[in-house]
C-alpha cells in the first residue's frame, strides 16, 4: 500500500479556483487507480472523482463535472486535482484514496472501498 497525503486547500472567493495534490510514497504508484473524496459538516464522504492507473480512465460525479480536472504525474508519484468556478458548496475536506485493484466506475465511487486515509485538506469557498 502506499500513503498519501493531500496539500494545497485554503480559502477562496466564489468563482476561483484551486489546485490540490495527493502525493504518494512508495513505488509502482502509477498502478494505483485514485479517487478525491470530500466530507462537508454533517454530511457522508461523497466520492467526486476518480482516475485510472494503466487505462487512464476518469469518472467525475455530476457535482463536479466540468469544473473539476484529475490529472497525475506518476514520476512524481502525484494526482492533482483541478478545481475551477468554485462554489460555496465545494467547501468541504478533501481526500484522496488509492487502491491497486480498483477501476474507476461509472458512479460516485464507495468510501467504503477504501481502507486509508490521510489527513485531508480543506477547502473553504467563501466571500
Amino acid at each position: 500500500q502506499v500513503q498519501l497525503v493531500e496539500s494545497g486547500g485554503g480559502l477562496v472567493q466564489p468563482g476561483g479556483s484551486l489546485r490540490l495534490s495527493c502525493a504518494a510514497s512508495g513505488s509502482n504508484f502509477g498502478y494505483y487507480a485514485v479517487v478525491w473524496f470530500r466530507q462537508a459538516p454533517g454530511k457522508e464522504r461523497e466520492g467526486i472523482s476518480c482516475i485510472g492507473s494503466t487505462d487512464g480512465n476518469t469518472y467525475y460525479a455530476d457535482s463536479v463535472k466540468g469544473r473539476f480536472t484529475m490529472s497525475r504525474d506518476n514520476a512524481k508519484n502525484t494526482v492533482y486535482l483541478e478545481m475551477n468556478s468554485l462554489k460555496p458548496e465545494d467547501t468541504a475536506i478533501y481526500y484522496c484514496a488509492a487502491d491497486s485493484d480498483y477501476y474507476c466506475p461509472d458512479y460516485p465511487p464507495w468510501a467504503s472501498d477504501f481502507g486509508s486515509w490521510g489527513q485531508g485538506t480543506q477547502v473553504t469557498v467563501s466571500s
